[in-house]
């Protein structure tokens, strides 16, 4: 399927960082909420064209997402939005509820109060760009948030395939929770999860970590609670 180029939902391109990294966060961001759609085929020019830069920068930022596993490269045509299935993201979820809630046990109450304070500082990103409705930016500091809270197991590995697997899950319900300002309040929860593990509380954290990935497949994944669904 050929997308209709020249209405794009694509959100404004941040300055904060290089061209390249802007263009491939909003991309990414729309890939993951469901802006760009799966299966649908796009062209570096036309996106470009959205964004009001030369397809280079575009073209640079599919290749990184083609890397990720979010999009597939046509020759001499341009990038398909991959799919995922109800039971691949299932898949997904799973992994990440035997890789990161175990972690919040062995973390709590060792990250230091400048980590503390540094964590809760990427929290406030994260509670900003979902009460501004800037999807890409909301991404892109809760993947930060997440990648530097996993980082105090001391283990890389796991931080990267944890990173890598949150990466690739679709989270279609993002737009309308972040319209209905229901994103903001679930945003807060990264302040409350730094809380228990400032106190300690490991079982609650791990426990609390539980929940908060649920989201993924529940509340972010289709805009629905567990209870309305």
């Amino acid at each position: 399927m050929q997308a209709d180029q020249n209405h794009l939902p694509l959100a404004p391109l941040g300055r904060q960082r290089s061209l390249r990294e802007s263009v491939t966060e909003s991309l990414r961001a729309a890939i993951i909420a469901g802006s760009l759609s799966e299966g649908t085929l796009y062209s570096a020019p036309s996106l470009g064209a959205a964004y009001g830069v030369s397809a280079t920068p575009v073209r640079e930022a599919m290749m990184d997402l083609a890397r990720e596993g979010l999009v597939e490269t046509v020759k001499n045509k341009g990038f398909r939005i991959t799919a995922m299935s109800d039971r691949e993201l299932d898949e997904l979820t799973q992994i990440r509820l035997l890789l990161e809630p175990p972690v919040m046990v062995d973390i709590a109450g060792t990250v230091p109060p400048s980590g503390i304070a540094m964590l809760h500082g990427l929290a406030d990103h994260i509670v900003e760009a979902a009460q501004s409705g800037d999807l890409a930016a909301y991404l892109a500091a809760d993947r930060e948030f997440h990648a530097e809270l996993l980082r105090y197991c001391g283990n890389d590995q796991l931080v990267e395939l944890a990173t890598n697997l949150r990466t690739r899950t679709r989270l279609y319900g993002l737009k309308a929770l972040s319209d209905s300002d229901q994103l903001a309040e679930s945003a807060q929860e990264h302040h409350e999860l730094l809380d228990l593990i400032a106190a300690g509380d490991g079982k609650a954290a791990m426990a609390f970590m539980q929940r908060h990935i649920g989201h993924a497949r529940g509340l972010w994944a289709t805009g629905e609670s567990e209870a309305a669904r």
